[in-house]
């Protein structure tokens, strides 16, 4: 299984490499300055890898997965494989919308943001590698704080919590997501701030969404949970 899949990952970051200059171009279209640059002989292929290596992530990622399903599908009970597997099609989704919101939703303005604190003699010269490096950061973030909804919905299906209780601490709950952004995002309030509030929002739509569970189940006969 690992080794298949770090097959697809190599073959599809190879392909990748030939249009990296393309999709780098691109990237750095939707920013707020209008050029990156390296002050290294090395810096530009190293990024132009890296960037290689991380699309060929992204787009093997789903392979990895179905080899994984394969592996532990066999053992899981009927009403587990029928949760498990939407359950992870979710999470690979949110993840990805994550990405996507990070970069082309809070990027910009984090980074005009920060370039409007320059003057008429104060310009940025961004290096592409610590651009990416925040980027990276930020974008991983995000796709991991995204899962947010699905965990509170496992915790709500498995009993562990209720959507009512979260909803009752929900002044801690703030404070906790606000605690999680300073520490997944680079060390500045501005985009501690845009991490936490899509995250307090999506947290009270997950609390919505566990209410309507325990609504089902309790039209059930409380059937469902583990």
């Amino acid at each position: 299984m690992l080794i298949g899949s770090a097959i697809a990952w190599l073959i599809a970051s190879c392909i990748f490499w030939f249009f990296s200059a393309q999709v780098l171009d691109f990237l750095i279209r939707s920013l707020p300055v209008q050029k990156l640059y390296f002050y290294s002989p090395a810096e530009a292929f190293m990024i132009r890898m890296k960037l290689s290596f991380i699309l060929g992530v992204l787009v093997s990622f789903p392979y990895l997965f179905f080899r994984i399903w394969r592996f532990v599908s066999p053992g899981l009970f009927k009403n587990e494989k029928g949760l498990f597997f939407p359950l992870a099609i979710c999470s690979i989704v949110l993840f990805y919308v994550g990405l996507a919101f990070a970069y082309w939703a809070m990027m910009p303005i984090v980074l005009r943001f920060f370039v409007n604190f320059g003057t008429d003699r104060l310009s940025p010269l961004l290096s592409v590698d610590r651009y990416f490096g925040f980027v990276a950061k930020l974008c991983l973030g995000f796709g991991l704080v995204f899962q947010l909804p699905l965990v509170v919905i496992v915790l709500t299906w498995m009993r562990v919590v209720s959507a009512r209780a979260l909803l009752r601490q929900w002044r801690w709950v703030i404070i906790i997501i606000f605690s999680i952004s300073a520490v997944l995002t680079p060390p500045d309030a501005v985009s501690q701030i845009f991490m936490a509030v899509p995250l307090c929002a999506l947290f009270f739509a997950s609390a919505v969404a566990s209410l309507i569970i325990e609504k089902r189940r309790a039209k059930s006969g409380g059937n469902g949970g583990a």
